[in-house]
């Protein structure tokens, strides 16, 4: 399957059951642990479990705008593509990434025998038990999850512009004073 089919299977198919619930940290490393969710490929019926957390930094370097450093997403890997590759492609899509350092840290990689259904209802249950508010729980195409995984990053990082905007604001009233 080309990248293009993957990118409009991963837009069509993912879905963000449950999204980390506070903003993402402006001056500081953001930890975002997440479960990604799968139909197996291999074995019809089971669900495939990617237990991680990105995290998302300040590069060392200033970069240019929109250059953000993607590590351990494993496109060359699996998708047999660099991250500038990546970069254009999303670009062309009109998908900016601020020029951040994107790191994926996979932590597991599971294969139950539960449908998608009931692992997603497990799995929300679950944090909903341990009142787990920083865990995203994403479902997702298992041929295409780096993309899930971008998808999910793209809506935290979306959903912060308000915040980090009046905490820059706030920085820079505070060192006036």
């Amino acid at each position: 399957m080309n990248l293009e089919k993957q990118w409009e299977k991963a837009i069509k198919n993912t879905e963000i059951k449950r999204q980390k619930l506070q903003n993402l940290n402006t001056f500081k490393v953001t930890e975002l642990p997440y479960l990604l969710l799968g139909e197996s490929k291999v074995n019809i019926g089971d669900s495939v479990i990617r237990k991680g957390k990105i995290s998302i930094d300040k590069p060392i370097l200033v970069l240019p705008d929109h250059f953000p450093q993607f590590k351990g997403f494993d496109f060359k890997k699996e998708l047999e593509i660099n991250e500038d590759t990546m970069r254009s492609f999303l670009l062309m899509r009109g998908i900016r990434f601020p020029s951040l350092k994107y790191n994926n840290e996979l932590y597991s990689l599971d294969v139950i025998e539960k449908s998608l259904k009931d692992a997603i209802k497990h799995y929300l249950e679950l944090l909903k038990r341990k009142e787990d508010i920083k865990t995203g729980l994403i479902v997702g195409p298992e041929d295409c999850w780096q993309f899930s995984l971008l998808i999910y990053v793209a809506t935290l990082v979306t959903k912060s512009v308000g915040s980090d905007i009046k905490n820059i604001i706030d920085k820079f009233r505070n060192k006036d004073d």
